[in-house]
């Protein structure tokens, strides 16, 4: 392996046994869990669309190394024929998983500028729950246990939620919402997964999700370069960080561990959402919230556990 190929390439390629894997994975949720406050922190100089275009533009251009270096490392032996359907493929898996991330990503940011970080990722880990439930819709089996596991995810919602006098927040039902869509996207993606380069597939789907960004930035926000600067750190950690390195990991690290365990380790995000927000934003949950994120998190693990088929 070269000197120059791109650092974090270099830690997915020494992933030989399923420690190494899991650890990736590890990495990956902490990474998402921290992004959470980075995506609250960015809303203090930008909006929530100039946020998501800066990010998905630097999460593409992040993984342009990567590509580059995996085309010169190996022979390209397809036939035109073959590169003419994958690269059709290509096209539509990226405009889908694009499409469905802006959706996702865009109600998410905007949302999160009036919820916690720690309230935010413990909502948005719900989309475990939806991609069963969205599956049952699409005629697919589903277990007791994931019945049993959102109706505990619905009391652990309401937990987390209510609000005295005010009951549940706008802003809450919208990150429910996001996260609905990130289960339709987590579809998507397991649709084309099979069928793609991943990582031209997830450098494809940041592209949409900056050019679709653009269109609302310019409608609905006035972005200026003194403010994108300002906000250059939280937009390196979304873009780069989460976008580019966390995602690529996530890909090559479910490759050499078992589905089960890849998603309960992706899980500990919405942990790591709430830990970041406590420290580094000194957010305080009291022990309701506290309650419902432990109920959510349980229906999580719960939905997850010996589930044998793949949606």
């Amino acid at each position: 392996m070269g000197r120059n190929a791109p650092f974090f390439y270099v830690i997915i390629s020494t992933m030989k046994n399923k420690i190494s894997a899991n650890i990736a994975l590890f990495m990956t949720a902490l990474i998402w869990g921290l992004g959470f406050v980075s995506q609250r922190a960015g809303m203090e100089h930008i909006g929530p669309f100039t946020f998501n275009a800066a990010r998905s533009f630097l999460g593409c251009m992040s993984l342009i190394p990567v590509i580059l270096w995996v085309k010169c490392a190996k022979p390209d032996k397809r036939s035109n024929a073959k590169k003419f359907y994958q690269r059709i493929n290509l096209l539509k898996a990226g405009s889908l998983c694009g499409l469905a991330m802006f959706t996702a990503m865009s109600i998410q940011q905007y949302s999160i500028q009036y919820v916690t970080a720690g309230k935010s990722g413990f909502i948005t880990a719900l989309y475990i729950i939806f991609v069963p439930l969205i599956s049952l819709f699409l005629g697919a089996k589903i277990a007791k246990r994931v019945i049993f596991s959102v109706i505990m995810a619905v009391v652990g919602l309401y937990l987390l939620c209510y609000q005295a006098g005010g009951g549940i927040n706008i802003y809450d039902i919208l990150s429910l919402i996001g996260a609905f869509f990130y289960g339709v996207h987590i579809l998507v993606v397991d649709h084309y997964s099979h069928r793609v380069h991943p990582v031209k597939m997830s450098c494809m789907q940041f592209l949409v999700v900056g050019l679709l960004s653009l269109i609302p930035m310019f409608f609905l926000e006035t972005p200026t370069a003194q403010s994108i600067m300002e906000c250059k750190i939280p937009l390196i950690y979304s873009g780069i960080i989460t976008c580019g390195i966390a995602y690529t990991l996530q890909i090559y690290g479910q490759k050499y561990t078992l589905p089960i365990l890849a998603t309960l380790i992706l899980c500990l995000e919405s942990v790591f959402a709430v830990v970041g927000g406590a420290l580094i934003l000194g957010e305080v949950m009291t022990t309701r919230e506290i309650l419902g994120c432990v109920l959510m998190i349980s229906a999580v693990v719960l939905a997850n556990t010996k589930m044998e088929q793949r949606f």
